[in-house]
């Protein structure tokens, strides 16, 4: 006779279907990352010199931002 267990579940990766949400998870975390540079590469050029100085910053340093 046939069972099916409901309760027991399959370790991530250890299905084709577990891979590939842990690769959707990495790739939307990834391009989250990528939008947060983004947003804060933009808002850190509409500062004025002046702005950047007073948190530390100069107009280069936008450029190294990655993360």
């Amino acid at each position: 006779m046939a069972s099916f267990d409901p309760t027991h579940t399959q370790p991530h990766g250890r299905l084709f279907g577990g891979r590939l949400s842990q690769s959707a998870v990495a790739l939307i975390g990834r391009l989250a990352a990528w939008n947060d540079a983004r947003v804060t590469r933009n808002a850190l050029s509409r500062l004025s010199d002046r702005e950047l100085y007073d948190i530390g910053l100069v107009r280069g340093d936008i450029d190294d931002i990655r993360r």
